[in-house]
């Protein structure tokens, strides 16, 4: 794998590029030409929080993982492991969806895990009035939610607002 190795508000030294780059080559053994595959990855800190974020753009999907410790170090074994797990958990799903299509990155010749029902266990209609950003928010905090679905005459259309990790606000417009 190919690494791009950055840190925010933070020197990235040889010893944690080396130790990202030995975890994160763990992962190799999933893919088919890790060589070819570029590796993301970016690492925060905020007060005593460390917090590291790795993206694997494939050709068919995108692999992302986040994580904040106060120990680095701890905080990129978790990644690695929240990674591999998503590889791992999504196996089967994987090798069904693009059953026909040839994924060239990904290797599926590794011990399947039980696969999870993906059955819906709730449905709900809601009735939505038209409002702005500024009131979806509002009626977001109120019923103490971390996403609220509203038609929004700003940019008429429907819209999602949602509460971000950071407590800050994010929007999804579908047109």
């Amino acid at each position: 794998m190919k690494y791009t190795i950055r840190g925010d508000k933070l020197a990235v030294t040889k010893s944690i590029k080396d130790y990202i780059e030995e975890k994160l080559n763990k992962l190799n053994k999933y893919y088919e030409n890790s060589e070819d595959i570029e590796c993301k990855v970016l690492i925060r800190s905020k007060n005593n929080s460390q917090t590291i974020e790795v993206t694997i753009p494939l050709n068919k999907f995108i692999l992302r993982a986040e994580v904040s410790e106060e120990d680095l170090y701890a905080a990129i074994d978790l990644v690695v492991d929240k990674l591999e797990g998503q590889i791992r958990k999504n196996k089967t799903r994987l090798q069904k969806r693009y059953d026909k299509v040839e994924i060239p990155e990904m290797s599926f010749d590794f011990e399947e895990e039980e696969e999870e029902d993906l059955a819906i266990v709730k449905r709900k209609d809601i009735d939505s009035k038209p409002m702005d950003e500024e009131e979806a928010i509002l009626q977001m905090n109120l019923l103490n939610h971390d996403f609220f679905v509203f038609k929004n005459t700003d940019e008429e259309c429907v819209s999602v607002i949602y509460r971000r990790k950071d407590n800050k606000y994010g929007i999804i417009n579908v047109k």
